[in-house]
């Protein structure tokens, strides 16, 4: 299995609650083809470098996990047939950036607790 972050941006013209349902979708894409699921987190609405599709804000979302390499065809072609998702990007960690990745999740787990 090799460890993937994979970052979405979703128009901003969704509610919250439609926000996270489409999270959750894409969650359930992976958890159905047998990814374990390491981190998620949403970075909420932020404003974008330049215009997509005649917007400037977006929705960001971040999803780390461990999956087989057949998985990031079916997430991708997820992302491109939902009229929500703006943009995506996913990468295949390295094991350095896999290393930077768990510190950052203690660290973001430890200002959590505080």
């Amino acid at each position: 299995m090799n460890q993937y972050e994979t970052v979405f941006i979703l128009t901003p013209v969704l509610s919250d609650e439609q926000m996270k349902e489409t999270v959750a979708k894409f969650r359930k894409i992976l958890t159905d083809k047998g990814a374990e699921i390491l981190n998620e987190e949403t970075w909420g609405l932020r404003k974008m470098a330049y215009a997509i599709q005649k917007k400037s804000t977006g929705f960001y979302c971040l999803l780390e996990f461990k999956a087989e390499p057949e998985v990031i065809n079916t997430l991708e072609t997820g992302y491109r047939r939902d009229e929500k998702v703006i943009r995506f990007m996913t990468v295949k960690l390295d094991k350095y950036a896999a290393q930077y990745a768990e510190k950052r999740r203690i660290k973001l787990g430890k200002k959590e607790e505080e």
